[in-house]
């Protein structure tokens, strides 16, 4: 089976995306900074002044990302492989979502996701699909948000070979990636040859420009006494006229 469709995954990108900073770490010791992450893939790589009028998110996961987008937004369409993941965040557009957070062992807390009410959900629209055969008449976009999705997919130079009819000339393409090339999801032969900082250059060269490039790191949670801290590459990068 998908562990994107399993349940136990849903419940953890649900307290990923929506748990509050209290509810995804009680130590006071720990990473605060690494928290939100969802949210600051947008707040810290985007240029709002630009007055982006669409966006698309790839691999939105359960949402918040494409939720914060709608702030500054008047259209936004948020595409994921997983069908469980796209449910979700159809559901939250219009109410909240129960769903529980492993404590220890068999011991769990229920919580409740819900979109933040300044976050506009008229204009958001959810959409199952595949980043790398992404339907021909998806158009293109003043924003194209792609949050620690190309080191996940098969062959990520698909995508990549898309992204410049995605993205409008001057527009916004946003990307992060942990840089964690694994087998499991992308074979070696498809991984770059280098780092992932210089391949993102030669391949993106040519149509987009380089504007920011910011680490960001992000904390997943697994239990209360384990989790996963990792510092995503995160970049922003303007289409070229």
């Amino acid at each position: 089976m998908n562990i994107y469709e399993t349940r136990r995954l849903l419940d953890e990108y649900l307290l990923f995306h929506y748990g509050a900073d209290h509810e995804v770490l009680p130590w006071a010791e720990g990473p605060q900074s690494a928290l939100r992450f969802a949210i600051r893939t947008v707040t810290e790589l985007a240029d709002f002044e630009r007055n982006p009028q669409s966006a698309l998110d790839l691999g939105c996961a359960v949402g918040r990302s494409s939720f914060e987008l709608a702030k500054h937004c008047q259209k936004v369409i948020g595409i994921d492989f997983s069908q469980s993941f796209i449910d979700a965040a159809k559901s939250l557009i219009t109410g909240e979502l129960a769903y529980d957070r492993l404590d220890e062992a068999s011991a769990s807390t229920t919580l409740v996701a819900r979109v933040p009410a300044d976050c506009p959900c008229d204009g958001v629209s959810f959409e199952q699909g595949d980043a790398m055969n992404l339907r021909e008449d998806l158009g293109s976009y003043n924003l194209v948000h792609a949050a620690n999705l190309l080191c996940r997919l098969t062959d990520p130079q698909r995508l990549i070979e898309r992204l410049p009819e995605l993205v409008k000339p001057g527009g916004q393409l946003l990307l992060t990636t942990p840089c964690t090339w694994l087998e499991d999801f992308t074979p070696r032969g498809h991984w770059p040859q280098g780092s992932t900082r210089e391949w993102l250059h030669q391949v993106l060269g040519e149509h987009f420009e380089l504007s920011l490039e910011k680490d960001l790191p992000f904390l997943i949670r697994e239990h209360a006494r384990k989790y996963q801290w990792s510092v995503a590459l995160g970049s922003s990068w303007i289409r070229k006229s």
